[in-house]
């Protein structure tokens, strides 16, 4: 627990550096190992549960794909990136399928009635936020044939591309409303729109790897670095834990025998 605190500290103290220079990217290679050493510590025995703030996690996963892996320089971008993850994945039940074409159809039901809505701004960037969640978290179900259980009904344009045109569309609406400037955000959500394909990238990075997945090269240094304090130590803790992160890799027993307790060849 004490370490799991420390890591949100330390994940604080990153978004404070990143605060600390608007405008540039400040990920030399002493930061991008310090990411590295927090997402490592993530995963350091598989089968612990761990209690750590989920915003502290989306701060951490958006720092290694977009700031470190894709260079971004806006701390604003990333603060706004991790509540609107916040918001939407408090419920794990977006993550069934069904439920993410749900999704797909409110936001289209929000589009038709958006003519009707008096506050432009709020409408507007809540749509360009369900585009950029849906393609960014989701890219799977854009693109794809409808559902056996939906195929009776209209069938709406799931595309991925009409998804992001409507993003960008929207969040630049959004970015040209006087009420835009008096919250702050109108920089912001113009960087969103005109960068729009950049962030949805980064979101796919971020949950094929660390919300919808595992980062399977975190989990092989892992698995190696256990078996091999168990060669080491004979501590059979070490073992256990190793075989916790071949599962997850799906290892071939018969490769690695002496990992899970098997003869040469047996």
């Amino acid at each position: 627990m004490e370490e799991l605190a420390n890591l949100e500290q330390r994940v604080a103290a990153l978004k404070d550096a990143i605060a600390r220079s608007p405008g540039r990217n400040v990920a030399d290679a002493s930061f991008a190992r310090t990411v590295d050493d927090l997402l490592g510590i993530f995963y350091d025995d598989i089968g612990q549960i761990k209690y750590i703030r989920l915003r502290s996690l989306f701060d951490l996963f958006l720092i290694k794909v977009l700031y470190v892996n894709r260079r971004s320089q806006d701390g604003a971008v990333l603060d706004y990136l991790g509540d609107l993850l916040t918001r939407f994945l408090w419920s794990r039940e977006l993550m069934a399928p069904r439920v993410q074409y749900d999704f797909l159809f409110a936001i289209l039901a929000e589009l038709r009635e958006s003519h009707r809505a008096q506050n432009v701004f709020e409408v507007s960037r809540k749509l360009g936020d369900n585009a950029l969640f849906v393609t960014g978290m989701f890219p799977g179900a854009v693109g794809r044939r409808l559902p056996r259980w939906r195929r009776r009904e209209p069938r709406p344009r799931f595309e991925r591309g009409y998804f992001m045109d409507l993003g960008r569309r929207y969040y630049r609406l959004a970015a040209g409303q006087e009420l835009a400037e008096v919250v702050g955000q109108r920089e912001t959500l113009q960087k969103l729109a005109g960068y729009f394909e950049v962030y949805a990238g980064a979101l796919n990075e971020m949950s094929e790897r660390y919300i919808m997945g595992f980062d399977m090269g975190i989990i092989a240094d892992k698995m190696l670095d256990s078996f091999n304090r168990y060669r080491r130590t004979g501590d059979r803790q070490c073992l256990e834990t190793a075989q916790k992160y071949a599962a997850l890799l799906r290892v071939d027993r018969r490769r690695f025998p002496r990992m899970f307790g098997q003869p040469p060849g047996g």
